[in-house]
């Protein structure tokens, strides 16, 4: 069980914009792996993966292994609220987002869930 979210919490969580973009590709697209949002985002892999740390300690993002690859999505159990913040601010704020989401559906040979990801 976690630690139930208080705003304070989310709000520190997501207060970098490299895990705001992130937060908010993942709450678009459902799911993504570390490459996904590599490419999308234009970081690096170290620089990815430990904002996607930080994301699953604050219990925003959940993680799941599929052989040797792992997959992001919201955590399960997130509190309606932050589900509902998360969307308004996705749905208000898709032009900031945009080139970042352009970047992820140009990405050439893109994992579907039932493969490994490249």
């Amino acid at each position: 069980m976690i630690e139930p979210l208080t705003p304070d919490m989310v709000f520190k969580c997501l207060s970098d914009e490299t895990r705001a973009r992130m937060t908010l590709l993942i709450t678009l697209k459902g799911e993504l792996c570390v490459c996904e949002l590599t490419t999308a985002l234009e970081q690096s892999q170290p620089k990815i993966s430990r904002h996607l740390s930080q994301l699953r300690s604050c219990a925003i993002l959940e993680d799941r292994r599929q052989g040797q690859w792992v997959y992001y999505r919201l955590h399960p159990h997130l509190p309606d609220w932050v589900h509902e913040m998360l969307q308004v601010v996705l749905n208000a704020n898709r032009r900031w987002l945009g080139s970042d989401a352009e970047r992820l559906e140009r990405m050439h040979a893109r994992p579907d869930r039932a493969a490994v990801c490249g």
